[in-house]
């Protein structure tokens, strides 16, 4: 995603290949990339997400923005460069996660179709799952669970996704859930469905 600042750098392949490790799991691994508006509900998807997947044995992780920012990417802030670099490491990260045969779901705003197109063009195929955590900003804004709505009203937060910074909504996501109208646990059967119907995880008896 970036050229590399180094040209003694070799990448060294190790003996256990990703085709390995899904077979010793008994599932595919993949990244499940939610975005969305802020507070539309991506991380507690996630969460609960990452809960019914690991209550069938299989592996999940969550990757979450507000986390990711307390430690590898602290250093960044809320400018569009900033935004950039924060989904480019994420990318990179989830794509280690998806090697080592994790289903890794992230929660990110990631309100650039440029820097989500970039993540899925370093995926293999099929390894990217775009999911849009649909949900109108009248409601996110109606929710406001961290008080940032009402602080970017009242220009407290600058460059707030939704309210002065833009949300390029996802133009052909391979899962759309829409939090405003449909309860967390359909929201969760939708994308459990897509896992099983394409083959990624097995069905449920």
């Amino acid at each position: 995603m970036a050229n590399l600042k180094s040209k003694n750098v070799v990448w060294h392949p190790g003996m256990v290949t990703q085709a390995d490790r899904e077979a010793i799991t008994g599932h595919k691994s993949c990244t499940i990339w939610m975005t969305g508006l802020p507070a539309s509900g991506k991380s507690t998807l996630a969460v609960a997400l990452e809960k019914a997947l690991w209550e069938r044995d299989i592996h999940a992780f969550v990757l979450d923005g507000d986390n990711v920012r307390h430690g590898l990417n602290k250093d960044l802030g809320f400018s569009p460069e900033d935004r950039n670099e924060n989904i480019r490491r994420i990318g990179e990260v989830a794509k280690l996660f998806t090697t080592a045969g994790v289903i890794n779901v992230t929660a990110f705003i990631s309100p650039y179709r440029a820097d989500r197109d970039r993540v899925r063009a370093i995926m293999g195929p099929g390894e990217f799952i775009e999911t849009f955590v649909a949900c109108s900003l009248d409601e996110c804004e109606r929710r406001d669970p961290k008080g940032h709505y009402k602080k970017a009203r009242a220009g407290e937060i600058a460059e707030f996704t939704g309210v002065s910074a833009p949300y390029e909504a996802p133009e052909k996501a391979e899962i759309t859930v829409h939090t405003d109208r449909e309860s967390e646990a359909a929201c969760i059967q939708t994308i459990l469905g897509y896992l099983e119907q394409k083959g990624y995880v097995a069905r449920r008896e």
